[in-house]
């Protein structure tokens, strides 16, 4: 499965090393031993877990890849709220050795999960927050994102007050994004697209990212 990741990524115009692939296959490994107990995910193997989430999380990494080069920015702070088992935020921090992610979560035993998947890793990059949507949770970032937070609508708000003036919220949607249902000139924040992708499973579910920059401090 290393050379699948790899070649997805590409395909998104993403470089991810052997190296990189090995340790997101480790992720998906510890995923793999603790998704029962914890509830993590209904993926009935590695390769479920892979497919569906690992390349889940390349998608966006892509797309911050992306825009982070066109912003000039060799460096850069990213946060996944609502990180659940840390299928996007482990991804991200993996794929974007440049940037330093932040795992939001509310869930304690969720938390333990991420920081023990953290040190048996050894991913540096990343830091897992255990904090309820809404607190401050860590300050200001250069790109949010979320995934199965909620109806986005609920969460706009949210996601938006962690984001740094110029920076994006990227959000994950399924077959019918809820852009239209949303009013982000509220929040000082614009529209900036919604994109379709999908990935490497064999089901005809259409995926979407919506972005959302933010305009006003």
């Amino acid at each position: 499965m290393q050379d699948e990741l790899i070649n997805f990524a590409q395909s998104l115009g993403l470089l991810l090393t052997s190296s990189q692939a090995d340790t997101l296959l480790k992720y998906a490994g510890l995923v793999l031993q603790k998704k029962n107990f914890l509830n993590l995910t209904g993926a009935a193997d590695l390769r479920e877990i892979v497919e569906r989430h690992l390349c889940d999380g390349l998608v966006c990494a892509a797309k911050i890849n992306g825009m982070a080069g066109a912003k000039g920015l060799s460096a850069f702070t990213v946060a996944d709220m609502g990180a659940g088992g840390g299928f996007i935020g482990m991804t991200l921090a993996v794929a974007l050795p440049q940037a330093q992610v932040t795992l939001v979560e509310s869930i304690e035993k969720r938390c333990a999960f991420m920081n023990w998947a953290v040190l048996n890793t050894g991913i540096k990059n990343a830091a897992v927050k255990n904090a309820r949507l809404g607190q401050n949770a860590a300050g200001k970032f250069d790109f949010v994102t979320e995934r199965a937070m909620g109806r986005l609508p609920d969460i706009l708000e949210i996601c938006l007050s962690a984001v740094k003036a110029g920076g994006a919220f990227i959000a994950y949607q399924g077959e019918t994004p809820q852009v239209d249902e949303t009013d982000p000139a509220k929040y000082g924040a614009s529209p900036a697209a919604v994109e379709t992708y999908n990935l490497p499973v064999q089901d005809e579910k259409k995926r979407h990212l919506v972005l959302f920059i933010k305009t006003d401090k």
